[in-house]
């Protein structure tokens, strides 16, 4: 009896990662998008951390590719956080709904309500706040919502006073709300019966029909929020996380010599003399910036490495990549895994895939295959 009880109380999370992250080429390459460190932390830990604070215990991850490695990787991580993860294989992709209705046996063996989530999104997850929220409204299902500065991008989401959601409009012309779906969503075990084993979308076929019964809330985010599935919007997701940090726990910033604005240093990393580092910039375990550099606006992966007077602002540099001596890059230039820049090249939004070697300038945005 006491075992069926605590079953009942146990809150789960659904992280939706199906995607080959083909967006964040050519990191993708070389690892799963949802093992891609951001802030020098896989991308997913960030969320499962958030939720084990929530008090989740039970993670379900919807993947549909190379899970093993994800399930090496974060199962240390998992079993150190006190949280199960489950892996529920996909063999055809299923959209934002159906991987819902492929654990649909777990999801509703419970009575909590359950989180589903976007494995792209950084923010300051507000989990605590939402369970509370979607509790007091009593409905069937809650989704988060952030204010962004052009709506015409996106779908928005028009709701009244209580944050009962009215409806959804797909890229408005004109302005009718600037509030978005932020990709975080807690639902009523009930909801299942909406969704079939099927490729189907949240968005387009669930939603509309929750808001038309009165059973859909929105919630507004307070802070920041990015989804950070491409190159550009990962640094500026990093900048935002930053600068969050500097608020919430500075003490996590480094603070060394010749640095300018928010920096994160993992401890393994070596840092040169005179070298200029920040501001907006993560540096992680066992990179190494030779003297003189310049780095801003950047992330740099494991074990890279930085030569003598290298130059360099918004870029991602790859697993064990190094950067010449007085190279200069930028425009968003991300270097995959393995990566040589040879001496006194210029690269200028250059997406280059692993175990390349550049000996020639880039001056044009491309992909170096």
């Amino acid at each position: 009896m006491h075992e069926k009880r605590k079953r009942l109380g146990t809150m789960r999370a659904l992280i939706l990662v199906g995607g080959y992250g083909t967006r964040l080429r050519p990191l993708t390459l070389s690892r799963p998008k949802p093992l891609v460190e951001f802030a020098n932390k896989p991308m997913l830990l960030h969320q499962i951390e958030a939720l084990v604070d929530a008090n989740v215990t039970e993670v379900i991850l919807a993947v549909s590719y190379r899970a093993e490695q994800m399930e090496k990787e974060l199962g240390e991580e998992a079993k150190k956080l006190g949280v199960s993860l489950i892996f529920s294989h996909e063999t055809e992709p299923l959209g934002t709904a159906g991987p819902l209705a492929l654990v649909r046996e777990t999801l509703s063996s419970g009575d909590e309500p359950f989180f589903v989530l976007n494995s792209d999104i950084i923010c300051e997850f507000p989990f605590k706040q939402l369970v509370q929220f979607h509790k007091n409204h009593g409905k069937e299902g809650t989704i988060i919502v952030t204010k962004v500065e052009e709506p015409s991008k996106y779908g928005v989401v028009v709701y009244g006073d209580g944050g009962r959601i009215e409806s959804f409009i797909e890229k408005p012309q004109e302005f009718v709300s600037n509030k978005i779906n932020a990709g975080m969503y807690i639902f009523n075990p009930s909801v299942l019966t909406r969704i079939e084993l099927r490729p189907m979308s949240i968005e387009k076929e669930v939603f509309p029909d929750m808001a038309q019964d009165g059973q859909l809330y929105a919630m507004e985010l307070s802070g920041f929020w990015m989804d950070v599935g491409q190159p550009k919007d990962f640094l500026t997701g990093m900048c935002l996380y930053l600068t969050s940090l500097r608020q919430k726990s500075p003490e996590k910033l480094y603070s060394g010599v010749g640095v300018v604005g928010n920096v994160l240093v993992d401890p393994t990393a070596k840092i040169g003399k005179g070298c200029r580092i920040g501001p907006n910039v993560t540096v992680g375990p066992g990179v190494t910036l030779a003297d003189g550099c310049c780095v801003k606006k950047c992330t740099l992966l494991r074990a890279a490495t930085v030569k003598e007077h290298a130059w360099l602002d918004g870029c991602i540099v790859g697993w064990r990549s190094v950067v010449g001596r007085w190279v200069r890059m930028e425009g968003t230039t991300v270097l995959g895994e393995d990566v040589i820049v040879k001496d006194e090249l210029y690269i200028n939004g250059g997406q280059v895939l692993p175990h390349k070697s550049i000996a020639a300038s880039v001056p044009e945005p491309q992909i170096i295959m």
